[in-house]
């Protein structure tokens, strides 16, 4: 699988610290994908402008409903606008 990187390890090393920890599910299921390949998926389909259903398998970010639905987590849990303070 060809992992791309939509974003800088620098912004990486800003951004991890104010994504909320997510302990695994004692349900089982399927691995969670690591947040910084969600991440660069959410990158990836912001800048090419696809729909989220068309986010390819092969680039290893995830489902693009996975990287919405982290998206949308991250978006509640106040990481932008702490990313965009500062914090």
């Amino acid at each position: 699988m060809a992992h791309r990187k939509e974003i800088s390890t620098a912004l990486w090393k800003r951004i991890h610290p104010l994504i909320p920890v997510v302990p695994p599910s004692r349900k089982g299921g399927r691995p969670r994908v690591d947040d910084q390949s969600t991440l660069n998926g959410i990158v990836y389909v912001l800048r090419t402008g696809i729909a989220w259903e068309d986010l390819p398998q092969e680039l290893g970010y995830g489902s693009g409903m996975t990287c919405w639905r982290r998206l949308r987590d991250w978006q509640a849990a106040g990481v932008w606008h702490r990313l965009h303070q500062g914090s």
